[in-house]
């Protein structure tokens, strides 16, 4: 199979950053980046969801949520273990 090159140009950290990434998951650039366009390709668009980065009121309100817990951690049951919440979640149930 014949191969083409394509020139992309991007911010030399974003580029670093990458290579990390696909190194430590075993892949070169050249690989990961066939592997997005085979993915688009058999997906038959971008394979994964493109928006702004506002979050939406539900993960606005989660990270209000996450806030209060932080500056006031006294007001939230704590568990000492994840057996114990889920003990207490499955006999509720």
């Amino acid at each position: 199979m014949a191969t083409a090159n394509i020139n992309v140009r991007v911010d030399s950290s974003l580029k670093q950053a990458a290579e990390s990434l696909f190194s430590d998951l075993g892949l070169n650039m050249s690989t990961a980046i066939t592997m997005f366009l085979k993915s688009a390709v058999s997906y038959d668009g971008i394979p994964f969801e493109v928006r702004r980065e506002i979050p939406n009121a539900e993960t606005r309100a989660a990270l209000a949520e996450y806030k209060a817990m932080k500056e006031h951690p006294e007001l939230y049951k704590r568990y000492d273990s994840f057996d114990d919440a889920a003990k207490e979640i499955l006999a509720d149930a």
